[in-house]
């Protein structure tokens, strides 16, 4: 039974321009309710009708004169959008104040130098904060649970300073207001989400990160000592520490060394986010398995499937179910365990940003993406397999999967159906070893019904018999080729030349060993009845290399 889970809070309006509006947003026209919920990210595209996410922000890319924002927020409005960002400078005229007043969107203006990638990024972290975790109101060192946005700000306060919480990899997990305080390496950074790589370099080079970590107190970092010359004011920076663990880091861009009140609030301000970073962490694996629940009850049909639908914002919609697995496995359990989960993360990555309501989890050995699939349902096929085609391009040779696609469920009673298409053709795709990496079930539809004949066969324990199992004797017998040489035949469809080629001996010594196996199995190969027998018996019995008693 599944576990009831509480509506999650969004996050607001508000939130996301006191989080963002110093450096990437601007308020063009919001109105005074700062309040209204925010639900998705979505990137605008005229020619795209998928539904949107539920109050979503709307990245108006592209849209610059006033007509066009006019009728865009209007557009967006009645798809169920809350906001609409588009490309600053933008003037708050009367036109798109009485526009943002009569649809309801509020208008947001993005900074010039910030690109939309960066700002989707942000958003999405912003968003995703009432996503994961204890969704009730628990507070770690006076805090909201999970929240660096605020802990951020709040260390600036104690600090007075401008401060960036960031991971082991310098990239930017939250940032504090007054960041136009410090140089334009901290306004660089924040908008690119990343310290750059020429910074990190430098400070590699300087040791800096080795005595960051290694040291329990605070680290300098001072302008003019073979620093890039945008770094013009000092930082401060403390390790966070989860016992010996090194979670990320704490900057502070500063005017001068700090007191020894600030110096212990800064280290005591570590603590507090560590804790911060480990719940984020652990409500991570609480999101990700409960979704991993939803989805796998969702996909068996039982009573408590149409709950897992709705509660996955896929109830009433037409779906179909994508199976994705590995061609190639790690040898060492534990790197199998990751490499799984790391391919099912991009998967669903991938999903997410063709159609936001996708759900993803890793349910097994196989991942599996229940897509919605709005519109015009004739083409669904071709579009299941565009985008399985897409994220297999994407990830190149470094992702060895295979994606198995279901039929279409019209509604929640058959992605139980489509699930089990999924897995049948994704099974066909493992078996061949790779040299398809994509198929529908209706593509796979024989080979999937061979293949489970086959597994009946083996659990009956049947074994080869007639011609087949006369040739498979000879051949144990006389160190001799015919089975070989008559599924080279069958699968050539009688053609010589090309049946000689994959088994590499000219014709001649061909047609010798195809009149051979003809007088010892004693088959007519000009009998369609014995030449499809033949051909079933070595498609149930493919691995048969001779007989176990005969």
């Amino acid at each position: 039974m599944l576990t009831p889970v509480p509506s999650k809070p969004h996050t607001s309006l508000g939130r996301v321009l006191e989080a963002l509006g110093d450096v990437l947003l601007e308020p063009v026209a919001v109105g005074r309710d700062t309040r209204r919920q925010l639900g998705g990210v979505v990137i605008h595209d005229p020619h795209d009708d998928a539904e949107f996410p539920a109050q979503a922000v709307v990245l108006g890319v592209g849209v610059r004169e006033s007509d066009e924002i006019v009728q865009l927020m209007h557009t967006v409005a009645a798809r169920g959008a809350t906001a609409l960002v588009v490309r600053s400078p933008v003037a708050a005229s009367t036109e798109l104040v009485r526009a943002a007043h009569s649809s309801g969107v509020a208008l947001l203006g993005l900074a010039s130098g910030a690109s939309w990638a960066q700002l989707a990024a942000m958003l999405r972290t912003l968003l995703a904060e009432g996503d994961v975790g204890d969704v009730s109101p628990q507070t770690l060192g006076g805090m909201p649970s999970g929240d660096l946005f605020a802990l951020a700000n709040a260390i600036a306060a104690l600090l007075d300073a401008p401060v960036t919480i960031e991971d082991r990899n310098s990239r930017v997990l939250a940032f504090s207001g007054r960041q136009d305080e410090a140089d334009p390496s901290r306004v660089e950074t924040i908008l690119g989400r990343q310290v750059p790589e020429r910074f990190t370099r430098e400070l590699e080079k300087d040791g800096v990160f080795e005595r960051l970590y290694r040291d329990q107190g605070p680290v300098y970092v001072y302008p003019g000592q073979g620093y890039d010359e945008k770094i013009a004011v000092p930082r401060v920076a403390v390790a966070v520490r989860a016992g010996d663990e090194v979670l990320g880091s704490i900057w502070a861009a500063v005017d001068q060394e700090l007191s020894e009140e600030r110096t212990a609030a800064l280290v005591d301000a570590s603590k507090i986010v560590a804790l911060h970073m480990l719940r984020l962490r652990a409500g991570a694996d609480v999101e990700r398995r409960l979704r991993a629940d939803l989805v796998s009850t969702a996909l068996e049909g039982g009573s408590g499937a149409q709950e897992a639908i709705a509660r996955l914002g896929l109830l009433g919609q037409p779906t179909i179910v994508l199976a994705m697995g590995l061609l190639e496995a790690p040898d060492d359990d534990l790197r199998l365990v990751t490499e799984r989960q790391r391919v099912a993360d991009a998967f669903a990555m991938h999903l997410s940003a063709v159609q936001p309501r996708s759900a993803v989890a890793l349910v097994g050995d196989v991942a599996y993406g229940i897509v919605p699939m709005p519109g015009n349902h004739g083409d669904c096929r071709e579009r299941s397999v565009r985008v399985a085609s897409t994220f297999l391009e994407r990830t190149g040779r470094r992702v060895a999967a295979a994606i198995g696609i279901g039929p279409l469920a019209l509604d929640g009673s058959g992605l139980r159906a489509s699930r089990d298409g999924a897995d049948r053709a994704l099974r066909v795709l493992l078996t061949n070893g790779g040299s398809k990496r994509v198929i529908t079930s209706e593509d796979a539809h024989i080979e999937a019904l061979m293949l489970e004949l086959a597994d009946l066969s083996a659990a009956r324990g049947d074994v080869a018999t007639g011609p087949i199992a006369r040739l498979l004797e000879y051949d144990t017998k006389h160190q001799s080729q015919l089975v070989h040489t008559l599924r080279c035949w069958l699968d050539s469809f009688g053609d010589i030349s090309a049946a000689s080629a994959a088994a590499y001996v000219h014709p001649s010594t061909f047609r010798y060993r195809l009149r051979r196996l003809a007088e010892v199995g004693g088959i007519d190969l000009d009998d369609p009845g014995d030449r499809f027998a033949a051909m079933v018996q070595l498609h149930l019995l493919p691995r048969i290399e001779k007989p176990e008693e005969v």
